[in-house]
């Protein structure tokens, strides 16, 4: 997305109303109810109770967006909707999607004030920003449906991992931040001797197990709860793996030393390009959605940056690994490798 005129700037100071709308009728479910039943704008104002011009507005921008159709009275999602919507996530992961950007507005709220602050934006405005542990650890409700959303948004990412990762001679791994167990159900569906152990907080543990147990080889996958920054790691892996998890400290990788058997890997994979970019790769030109990602993040810690490829690899070196190799693949994915 690229500014040319004048008229895109006065279109782009009106985009969060945009954003606004979007989110709001993902939150209410209103694609879902539409394509079950399209609805005439007056129906939609009684079924949702809103008042009735305001209400023909939202549907009307949500046409001129193209998430909408219209069809003499009645409104129904668009193809496109059906496509990049309704057929890939569930309703209740988009609304979860939707609720958090929502939250972020606060963020944004008054920056012209706030942008100068030496912290968070957050703080500025006497906000509580709790962090991803607190979020997860005091609301297990949030915690199940983050946990799902995540299970939905990165199967494509573990058919990629599957396909990325050697598993030569291994046979237990750990599956770091793993959540869901996305990844690794997905590798012991490829790797019949394989079995993984998913370490995250105790709330998300709860869902990946419920997760697992629908599948065929929930007897292969165990999960440690822990907050792996802190708490005791188990031991006695041949292969350790941090996919999109974008933790990368030294005391943080002395303690996966420790976990591994003797010439056993650890290896962290990520994008470098979307979101959840936790690495920057200077061999590729980063998209508009990338520096969304990182403005939001310097909001909230101002000293954030995205680790270097050498950095992280200098790291692993400095706490005894060796042979640290590091390759960027297909759509911006970096696989960072290292052995005991």
């Amino acid at each position: 997305m690229k500014l040319e005129t004048t008229q895109d700037i006065e279109k782009l100071l009106r985009m969060y109303l945009a954003s606004a709308a979007v989110t709001t009728a993902l939150e209410l479910k209103l694609f879902w109810q539409l394509a079950e039943n399209p609805l005439t704008a007056e129906m939609v104002s009684q079924k949702f109770n809103i008042p009735a011009l305001r209400c023909q507005s939202w549907l009307d921008l949500l046409t001129e967006l193209g998430l909408l159709q219209q069809e003499a009275e009645y409104y129904s999602p668009s193809s496109i909707t059906h496509n990049t919507i309704l057929k890939t996530y569930t309703s209740e992961s988009w609304a979860f999607l939707a609720q958090e950007t929502r939250e972020g507005y606060q963020t944004i709220n008054n920056l012209k004030s706030t942008i100068s602050h030496p912290m968070s934006v957050w703080e500025a405005q006497e906000l509580e920003n709790p962090n991803y542990i607190t979020k997860m650890t005091e609301d297990p409700k949030r915690a199940e449906r983050f946990t799902r959303l995540l299970y939905e948004l990165h199967r494509s990412l573990a058919e990629k991992v599957v396909n990325l990762l050697d598993m030569t001679n291994v046979q237990r791994m750990m599956d770091l931040g793993g959540g869901s167990g996305v990844i690794s159900l997905a590798l012991l569906k490829r790797h019949t001797n394989l079995n993984a152990v998913v370490v995250d907080i105790e709330n998300v543990c709860k869902v990946g197990r419920q997760i697992a147990n629908e599948t065929p080889i929930a007897n292969r996958i165990s999960f440690h709860a822990a907050n792996f920054v802190l708490d005791y790691l188990p031991d006695g892996f041949d292969l350790i793996l941090e996919c999109d998890v974008g933790v990368y400290q030294k005391e943080l990788f002395g303690k996966l030393r420790d976990s591994l058997n003797k010439g056993g890997r650890f290896v962290i994979i990520s994008n470098t390009n979307e979101q959840g970019a936790w690495i920057s790769h200077s061999d590729s030109k980063p998209s508009l959605f990338w520096h969304l990602n990182a403005f939001l993040a310097s909001l909230e810690d101002s000293n954030h940056r995205s680790s270097t490829i050498e950095e992280i690899k200098a790291l692993l070196i400095e706490v005894g690994f060796q042979n640290v190799l590091s390759q960027v693949v297909d759509d911006g994915f970096v696989l960072i490798q290292a052995i005991k």
